[in-house]
């Protein structure tokens, strides 16, 4: 099935809402930062802020996600959104009040969307085939990976050409635009009760703990090339201004992976591609960590970004084999907050290894713990992924088993 076949109205429609949803998030941490430097301790002041905001999501998706119903998700979805749009505000019109009111406006800004990624892509699938699933993915990692890589100048551009607050009211509005917009959705997404059984969501969610492992995995890898990489580039004396250009060719090599990924069918079950590509994504970024040249790093980076977005999508499209459709909204919420999770431990051990050791050891450390969660999660979903879900999983034409195993 051709892109050009799924991109219909309604979908159309579901994009414009995800980039006013997902733009603010992407702007956050950055913006935050920016809105405090000139004030006393302003760094420090902003990446505290920036850690509360994040603390706000990881604890947000799993409650909120969870409480999701299919057929009247839109207003949850909305309820959050509107907290969400009003912490934004709130942080950018009272940027000089004192810090605990900022960290109170920046939490309520994680925590209150932290369910509509989730409930956003269980929606965007039941608006397209059912055959249609992977491609559906595709195009949403497509809008996002672009989503990141426009929302650090856009930020900076504001921020410093205009006034600091300004990047936070600009994703106050976005996100109240989404809320609005959401009416124009489906109520919510196509879901039957019975196949729960009488097992509680938490018991459900709890089934598939091994891909959220390998989920949040397989972002500390993210984390290890991000935050590291400034420090890697003075190790070896290339300059620091090259990081930007370095990260920019990562996410634009994401969104080319995503896009090539839902082109065609993949040999393999999901769950192996999944594994497969994990190993992959670890290898060049223990390349990136090894090899002393800008060209080497630059070539490992872009190509880290090609598989890694290959690694979120069999991600998302394993927990959606191993979960009853009523469940997939908030399983996508819980993995959200895992894969959130992961980056911060990840970006925590490399800080902390990074004041007694060199950052391509601390890189290569990183690497090390990513495989240990990678195999932990590879072990627990041969036991979890259900027979009929592990049969060979096609790209765009996935077919998806329901609880009873029929298609």
């Amino acid at each position: 099935m051709a892109y050009r076949e799924i991109i219909t109205r309604p979908v159309i429609g579901w994009g414009a809402v995800a980039v006013g949803a997902r733009m603010p998030v992407a702007m956050a941490p950055l913006a935050l930062v920016f809105l405090v430097r000139e004030r006393p301790g302003g760094y420090t002041l902003g990446a505290v802020l920036a850690a509360v905001y994040v603390l706000g999501e990881i604890i947000g998706a799993p409650l909120l996600g969870t409480r999701l119903r299919p057929e009247r998700a839109r207003p949850h979805l909305a309820a959050g959104l509107a907290v969400g749009a009003a912490g934004f505000l709130g942080v950018g019109l009272a940027h000089g009040a004192h810090p605990v009111v900022l960290g109170v406006f920046a939490f309520a800004a994680g925590a209150g969307p932290s369910a509509a990624p989730g409930g956003l892509r269980a929606m965007l699938t039941d608006l397209v085939p059912e055959r249609a699933a992977a491609q559906a993915m595709s195009l949403e990692s497509v809008l996002t990976f672009g989503i990141w890589a426009v929302a650090p100048a856009l930020t900076a551009g504001l921020a410093l050409g205009a006034a600091p607050y300004l990047p936070l009211l600009l994703a106050g509005l976005l996100m109240a635009a989404a809320t609005a917009g959401l009416w124009g959705l489906p109520q919510g997404w196509r879901a039957d009760e019975s196949d729960r059984g009488d097992d509680s969501m938490g018991r459900i969610l709890a089934r598939a703990w091994p891909v959220y492992v390998t989920g949040a995995a397989s972002l500390s890898l993210l984390a290890l090339a991000e935050l590291i990489l400034p420090a890697l580039l003075e190790q070896r004396d290339i300059g620091i201004g090259w990081s930007g250009p370095l990260l920019a060719g990562f996410s634009v090599g994401s969104a080319a992976g995503a896009f090539v990924y839902g082109l065609r069918s993949w040999p393999g079950r999901v769950h192996v591609q999944s594994l497969v590509l994990m190993l992959t994504v670890s290898g060049c970024v223990a390349v990136v960590a090894v090899l002393p040249w800008a060209a080497a790093i630059a070539a490992g980076l872009v190509v880290a970004g090609v598989v890694q977005a290959g690694t979120m999508l069999t991600r998302n499209l394993t927990l959606r084999a191993t979960l009853p459709p009523s469940a997939l909204a908030a399983g996508y919420s819980v993995m959200y907050a895992a894969v959130g999770a992961g980056y911060a431990a990840s970006g925590t051990l490399a800080g902390a290894l990074l004041k007694v050791v060199a950052p391509s050891t601390a890189i290569l450390a990183g690497v090390g713990l990513t495989l240990v969660l990678t195999v932990v999660g590879a072990v627990g979903e041969r036991r979890i992924v259900r027979p009929a879900a592990a049969a060979p999983v096609p790209g765009p034409a996935v077919r998806v088993p329901c609880e009873d195993g029929a298609a």
